[in-house]
């Protein structure tokens, strides 16, 4: 990283903790959810229902989250989201029922569809073009620690406490969701909010501190892009000029979930229990899957400002396809073997951690206009977590309910990475090294020749 990039990557990796939070929170469950489920004695569908609730929580907070970020800024926003994540995970620790714990963990989701929408859009927008691949990667890169984390804490805890290990568990993320609002305070205000808020000289004054090149330069065509496309769309976000954007937000973040990728981290110690482990080896063995996870995103971080978005995804979709093929045979065949299934697993996951693991919040924040770019962050988050919200939620029911039911939703995941290839191969353009204002225009022109 050159030496005038460290400000701004010291920035963008504070933004980035709250995809740790993030990535804890969606994971940690994966230990805790046996317990849960016996503790409350829920049968198949209300315990996916318990595992979904934080999930519907993220469709509510991605949906509301772009008006506030707009209003009072994408800072202000981030220090609501880490209050929310402590509270959720005390709460969702001390719960004394069913209700008060699907209430804290709905909150706790909450949190982190907000956050997918408001951290993703802030680094995109305090980035410069050329390494702005890597910044808006360092979000997932951070989910992926808070997952891999969530793993580690979570076998460690299964081995301390014999009694209400689930509550640990649950209750660790304080702590990091406590530094993260603390550390908020040193950031300053994404300089594209502020032109939206007619504060141009704040707006000059933080560009230089993030040592663009050229700030009144990089300044004026912020100015221009936000008048040229307020006046041809009039700030309405439905329409023909964001046509373009709008369909592949919404692609992107449905094969990012039709891959099963939430099934497998919220369900990672079941599946391999499923396979053949035993209960505590099953935990061990989601630390391989957190691990895996982690190097994947490293290696498609490096990867995504040097061969590009559309190129990742393709090559994630034909690797995700295979392993989850052959995930999908071991349960057929009934041959509970288990590390062959943890092998494929394991190739499952590097695929998409390279690919779309990498690549969904970075492409979603680049794809919109300055104008409109809450809005279109809320829309991609809220289909990502409106499917996973759903896929995990029925996948204990389709486990549980058939005797090869595990060979036919990974079957499903499979089948859909290979609409998958062939939607990005056809529809998806390249956005490495181009500017916000740059992609915009070239959105513009493309729906211009719509009738």
């Amino acid at each position: 990283m050159k030496e005038n990039y460290r400000y701004v990557t010291g920035i963008a990796l504070i933004a980035s903790l709250g995809g740790l939070l993030f990535g804890f929170d969606t994971a940690v469950i994966s230990g805790a959810e046996k317990d849960i489920q016996h503790l409350f004695k829920l049968n198949s569908f209300w315990h996916g229902f318990t595992i979904a609730i934080a999930l519907i929580g993220t469709i509510i907070g991605a949906l509301l989250s772009a008006k506030p970020a707009d209003k009072y800024g994408r800072k202000r926003a981030l220090l609501f989201i880490a209050l929310l994540y402590g509270i959720s995970a005390l709460g969702s620790a001390l719960a004394i029922n069913w209700i008060d714990f699907l209430i804290y963990r709905l909150m706790g989701g909450l949190a982190v569809g907000a956050s997918s929408v408001i951290g993703p859009m802030y680094i995109a927008e305090i980035a410069p073009p050329k390494i702005r691949g890597r910044l808006a990667a360092s979000f997932q890169f951070n989910i992926v620690i808070g997952q891999v984390i969530s793993y580690i804490s979570n076998y460690f805890i299964a081995q301390l406490f014999e009694v209400n290990a689930w509550r640990w568990m649950l209750g660790v993320e304080f702590f990091p969701a406590l530094l993260f609002f603390f550390l908020l305070f040193l950031i300053p205000d994404s300089p594209r909010w502020l032109v939206l808020k007619n504060k141009n000289a704040k707006a000059e004054l933080i560009l230089k501190k993030l040592n663009s090149a050229n700030p009144a330069k990089e300044l004026s065509e912020i100015v221009e892009s936000v008048k040229d496309f307020s006046r041809i769309t009039k700030n309405h976000f439905f329409t023909k000029k964001n046509q373009t954007p709008i369909i592949l937000a919404i692609l992107i973040a449905v094969f990012n979930q039709l891959s099963g990728i939430n099934a497998v981290i919220y369900y990672a110690p079941r599946i391999f229990e499923m396979a053949g482990f035993a209960k505590d080896s099953a935990l061990l063995q989601s630390i391989t899957i957190g691990i895996t996870l982690l190097l994947s995103v490293m290696v498609g971080m490096a990867l995504i400002d040097k061969v590009g978005r559309k190129r990742l995804l393709l090559v994630g979709a034909v690797g995700m396809f295979l392993f989850l093929s052959m995930v999908a045979a071991t349960f057929y065949a009934k041959t509970e073997g288990g590390f062959l299934t943890l092998f494929y697993l394991v190739g499952f996951i590097a695929s998409f951690g390279i690919s779309a693991g990498t690549v969904i919040w970075v492409y979603i924040a680049e794809i919109f206009p300055n104008s409109v770019r809450a809005e279109g962050q809320t829309l991609g988050s809220l289909t990502h977590w409106a499917i996973a919200a759903m896929i995990s939620w029925l996948f204990p029911v389709i486990i549980e309910g058939h005797t090869f039911g595990g060979g036919i939703a990974f079957t499903l995941f499979a089948v859909s990475m290979i609409f998958m290839f062939f939607t990005v191969w056809k529809v998806f353009p390249e956005t490495k090294g181009k500017s916000l204002e740059e992609i915009q225009k070239e959105f513009i022109q493309d729906n211009n020749t719509i009738k």
